[in-house]
């Protein structure tokens, strides 16, 4: 079974995590939520407080790595224990999904050179992606690198980070009454 991992830092966005989780556990793989704090409770954009599966130094080995926006995807990039592991991940052409201004951590991480991507339409979080090829679309897939936009994009997200694990997206949508 397909093992993803989504790093929740304080000030996620509820939406492109928690769309990304349901939807990937649907499609029955194993996906943990993950701590970047002390301890295991993460509070999101909203105030709404998650007790993630595991901390960070609790991870184990994942085919993905997904990277929710908000405010915690400035922390995120600036914890270089997240820029190497994107590293890593890279290195071993493993799958790393960011939406939002999550991709800044790509870019600092240096992994998006010359690839497409896309973000959350922001003068700061495009500066983080000026290496990369921006496109102004919903969801980009280059390789191993998968970006999004934003809140609503996180559906047309989350089912491509299903389709790349080899899962039934197209059923999920049908399942789930999504209409592109």
């Amino acid at each position: 079974m397909k093992k993803v991992a989504v790093l929740l830092a304080n000030g996620f966005e509820e939406i492109e995590a928690l769309a990304s989780v349901d939807i990937l556990r649907r499609a029955e793989f194993e996906v943990d939520t993950v701590s970047m704090n002390d301890d295991l409770e993460v509070e999101s954009a909203r105030g709404v407080k998650i007790i993630a599966d595991k901390g960070f130094t609790d991870m184990e080995a994942y085919d993905m790595v997904v990277l929710p926006g908000g405010k915690g995807a400035w922390l995120n990039r600036d914890d270089q224990r997240v820029i190497d592991l994107l590293v890593g991940y890279n290195q071993e052409n493993k799958y790393i999904g960011a939406i939002c201004a999550a991709p800044m951590a790509m870019g600092r991480a240096g992994i998006i050179g010359g690839k497409k991507v896309t973000s959350y339409p922001d003068d700061e979080v495009r500066s983080y992606l000026n290496q990369a090829y921006y496109l102004d679309q919903a969801v980009v897939v280059d390789g191993n690198i998968v970006t999004s936009q934003g809140p609503a994009t996180s559906f047309e997200f989350a089912y491509t980070l299903v389709e790349l694990l080899g899962g039934d997206a197209h059923s999920l949508r049908s399942e789930m009454l999504y209409k592109k």
